[in-house]
């Protein structure tokens, strides 16, 4: 049985998505601010499997939350639940470490699909064999431990950006589109702004590119999407 841990500060919702988790077969419990989730992540985070985050809590916002468990080297995927589908949250929400998103109002339906594929996913990632290794210029890409290694220094990764450089590396050469990418990595058909990737992009560039601002393994095809390069 899936644990999930909702950090939610408005009861009646919060109550409603534990009834409703709850007849899935999830074992849920809940938390209404920022702090008390950290709290409990730091007593019983082994425990929980997936956690849905509001943005808009009281004190510390789930932007900062999903930031602190990143920095603590937590990687428990994050749905995010914010008030606007807009670019500007769905960016900082990616920024801070959130799997992925979900704009308020939702349906259920579409809620427990997100979940699902994020239980999926680091299931996936939790199973892979010591194989899931991936060496190119230098660096060691470990799937199954979510990291990057270069010699003696270790760069952790989210799911998210685990699950993004695997796409990238298995089509090694070809230009990827920024809406291929939304839909194949992050099951997204919806109208979604695709600067969100570009967000991605710098991020992964910083753990594999010796000057990050003059990219060759993530190279920028202008107008349509990255190509991964893994010999320039």
């Amino acid at each position: 049985m899936s644990r999930v841990l909702v950090v939610e500060d408005e009861s009646h919702l919060a109550q409603g998505l534990r009834f409703n988790l709850e007849a899935e077969g999830y074992s849920v419990v809940i938390e209404e601010s920022g702090e008390a989730a950290l709290a409990r992540m730091a007593a019983e985070g082994d425990s929980v499997d997936l956690m849905v985050l509001d943005v808009m809590l009281p004190g510390m916002d789930g932007f900062a939350v999903a930031a602190e468990l990143r920095q603590q080297r937590c990687y428990v995927p994050i749905l995010m639940l914010t008030a606007r589908g807009g670019a500007e949250d769905v960016l900082r929400g990616f920024a801070s470490g959130a799997d992925d998103y979900l704009p308020k109002p939702f349906e259920l339906a579409i809620l427990r699909a997100r979940l699902g594929g994020l239980l999926r996913r680091r299931a996936w990632h939790g199973s892979a064999p010591s194989g899931e290794h991936y060496d190119f210029a230098g660096r060691h890409v470990d799937f199954a431990n979510l990291e990057i290694r270069m010699g003696e220094r270790r760069l952790p990764l989210t799911l998210m950006e685990a699950n993004l450089l695997r796409y990238l590396i298995r089509h090694e050469g070809q230009t990827v589109a920024r809406k291929a990418m939304l839909e194949q990595v992050w099951g997204l058909r919806e109208e979604t702004d695709t600067r969100a990737i570009d967000n991605f992009i710098v991020r992964l560039r910083r753990y594999i590119e010796d000057e990050p601002s003059r990219p060759r393994h993530l190279v920028t095809v202008r107008g349509v999407g990255y190509r991964f390069v893994a010999e320039p």
